[in-house]
């Protein structure tokens, strides 16, 4: 990624993160955060991945929110960055955090076991 891309990927990942805060009222969207933003050269798209806290129904329910409030946010970030076009934005869940917990938690599982 560029070092432009990657200013806008960043500028993207806290207002979108602002927007969820503060401004999506859909109550299907629980507590999600932007763990990243990955921006095409063009700058004409933009992936971004949440991390969802809750159960298999609560993740689908929030994917399902941020899909339907995709323009609303696409909306509020063309105004909130100048950019000669305002990127699609296509969400992602982002299971890393929850894979990197219980990869520690089997370590720390067989590292009993060994003693």
């Amino acid at each position: 990624m560029s070092l432009r891309g990657g200013r806008v990927a960043e500028a993207i990942k806290q207002e979108i993160s602002d927007i969820l805060r503060d401004e999506l009222k859909d109550p299907r969207v629980g507590f999600a955060s932007v763990t990243r933003v990955d921006v095409s050269k063009d700058l004409r798209h933009a992936k971004v991945f949440v991390s969802v806290l809750g159960d298999e129904k609560q993740k689908a329910d929030t994917m399902e929110g941020l899909e339907s409030a995709t323009g609303f946010i696409r909306s509020e970030v063309g105004k909130r960055i100048r950019l000669h076009h305002t990127p699609e934005i296509l969400f992602r869940l982002d299971e890393s955090i929850e894979r990197s917990v219980r990869i520690a938690k089997v370590l720390r599982e067989q590292e009993g076991m060994g003693k």
